[in-house]
């Protein structure tokens, strides 16, 4: 039992010796900095697209910009250039919508070799499954709750 503590412990240190060191100042900058510009981005998408189309309502407008963030973060994952994006972003990187379209993405391209059905089809959602699940289990709570505040 104590071999276990032992092994534990030296494998902590050796984990935290190995660990990069970051400044969290540098690592809040790189996000604010990543997550910006993709956020720039899309509203460049949507300027755009609303000068070429004036008459188009402002939820339209978001809903293409926001398709055409999601293709391009699927065309950088796809060439590899998302993850090197993504080290010196960190969080800026995920916390818009590119994010998540990273995660599918990326799980679609890991298990591709499986194939359609039990490859892309079964494991696409595996690590952006959990997120949609307790994202619509809270939504519909939180729309309960707020439907009996309403009532009372």
């Amino acid at each position: 039992m104590s071999d276990n503590i032992e092994r534990n412990e030296e494998y902590l240190m050796y984990v935290e010796k190995q660990t990069p060191k970051t400044g969290w100042f540098n690592s809040l900058f790189h996000a604010f900095l990543v997550g910006g510009m993709i956020c720039c981005m899309a509203q460049m998408f949507g300027d755009i697209i609303k000068a070429y189309n004036p008459t188009m309502d402002i939820l339209r407008v978001g809903s293409w910009s926001s398709i055409i963030i999601i293709t391009i973060t699927i065309l950088l994952t796809g060439f590899g250039v998302f993850d090197r994006i993504a080290k010196f972003g960190g969080a800026g990187t995920f916390i818009p919508i590119s994010g998540f379209a990273n995660s599918i993405a990326s799980c679609a391209i890991e298990f591709k070799n499986e194939g359609l059905v039990f490859g892309i089809g079964a494991k696409m959602f595996y690590v952006a499954g959990p997120v949609l699940v307790n994202g619509v289990a809270y939504s519909i709570i939180v729309g309960l709750v707020y439907t009996l505040i309403q009532l009372f």
